[in-house]
């Protein structure tokens, strides 16, 4: 009898000792994807949520209010954070070649500066709410700070042998090294995959190394569908990606082009038994989409709304990716191609060009959907009890056409 007394005298100490932390907000974005008023989240002092009850139930001076609404930590799904030291140095506006002709040209910093860019990209991530990101990576130099970083990661060591078959095996040594060097450190809350770039650079030969070498439960990038030349080059077999290679001395002369999108390709040669994100799709058509989604059920899209706006001058047509119910996602790209790394500021930027769509709707295209993409819906994604989502305040407030933007800036609870 006393040996059970003194078990259940420590499991009381325990739960009175506990820190306990109550929140609440005029709006708050609960599991179910809408905002709901008058409501408290508990969390133990981990952050991990214990409960949503009525705000009537609890002593309001035990309860820290705040103004705006609050929501989960969101995801960004689609970052370069080792371009982080370039920003602002190629031109908005130019298209996706010129643009990446411009990436090669200014990649080549001294490492301390990478070094310092990428931690202060990790940091203003952080203090965006941002919880999680999937990041691609073509070297190790965001290693050392994904270790520290509060956030979680999902590295993608992404090849590309430009559709050269001769260059296929140089890539695989060259990226299976950067591959090895992730996943030998990152510890069980990051992930490591190896994805292929896009589909106008991987050969099938580098497609099956990929598919044969990748964990059944890998989760795959890959860019897809951002310019108009993309679609031409597997249509017709011309088009601007030619003299783009040219220019490089690639010869593309063993390519033959399909009569399909690129899309159609990519869903060719990759396991439709993996997550795969498809990463910008701003000239995706329903018919791309309905293929996708006959090809396998595991399916997620990136947009970058900002990125898509500051290469390329277009948005992906959202309505078609509504209407057909895909689950979307948002990632930020890098700072090459945008002028911060902020899912809200993704999301503001949709909302301005499609105020069509309900924020409950693009609040769960940042959170739930994000997580779910990345395989951290076990705790991140959701305000529900037994998860651990991080909890972010933004500026929004209600009206009689329901939630809307406000102006202000994001800030972290927890």
């Amino acid at each position: 009898m006393s040996k059970h007394f003194a078990i259940f005298t420590i499991f009381a100490l325990s739960i009175y000792t506990m820190s306990i932390h109550k929140f609440t907000a005029p709006l708050i974005y609960t599991a179910e994807g809408s905002f709901a008023q008058n409501t408290v989240i508990v969390t133990d002092e981990n952050g991990t949520i214990l409960s949503l009850d009525a705000l009537a139930n609890h002593d309001p001076s035990e309860v820290n209010k705040v103004e705006g609404a609050i929501i989960p930590g969101m995801i960004n799904t689609h970052c370069h954070l080792e371009l982080s030291h370039m920003k602002g140095l190629v031109d908005t506006g130019t298209s996706l070649l010129p643009f990446l002709k411009s990436v090669v040209q200014f990649r080549d910093f001294a490492p301390e500066i990478i070094a310092l860019a990428i931690e202060q990209a990790d940091q203003f991530m952080y203090d965006q709410g941002i919880v999680a990101v999937g990041d691609i990576s073509n070297k190790t130099d965001t290693l050392q700070t994904k270790q520290k970083s509060k956030i979680r990661y999902c590295t993608f060591v992404e090849m590309f042998d430009f559709l050269h078959p001769g260059m296929t095996e140089g890539v695989i040594n060259q990226y299976e090294a950067v591959y090895e060097a992730f996943a030998a450190v990152l510890t069980d809350k990051d992930r490591v995959s190896r994805v292929p770039h896009a589909p106008y650079t991987v050969s099938p030969k580098l497609f099956d190394h990929l598919r044969q070498s990748n964990p059944a439960n890998s989760i795959i990038s890959i860019h897809n569908q951002e310019t108009p030349a993309e679609n031409e080059l597997f249509v017709s077999g011309t088009g601007a990606f030619r003299d783009f290679y040219s220019g490089f001395g690639i010869d593309l002369s063993s390519f033959q082009a399909n009569g399909k999108t690129s899309i159609h390709y990519a869903l060719e040669h990759m396991d439709a038994n993996q997550t795969t994100i498809f990463v910008h799709n701003t000239t995706t058509t329903a018919e791309d989409i309905k293929a996708a989604h006959e090809w396998g059920s595991r399916v997620f899209w990136a947009t970058c709304a900002n990125a898509n706006l500051y290469i390329e001058n277009r948005l992906p047509h959202y309505q078609i990716f509504n209407d057909s119910g895909q689950k979307i996602t948002i990632g930020t790209d890098s700072l090459t191609s945008n002028w911060q790394l902020s899912v809200w500021e993704e999301i503001r930027t949709i909302k301005r060009y499609n105020s069509w769509l309900p924020l409950e709707e693009l609040v769960k295209w940042a959170t739930a959907n994000g997580a779910a993409a990345l395989g951290m819906d076990d705790t991140l994604g959701q305000i529900k009890p037994g998860k651990k989502p991080g909890l972010v305040v933004v500026p929004v407030h209600l009206t009689d056409k329901g939630a809307q933007l406000s102006e202000g800036q994001v800030r972290r609870l927890i």
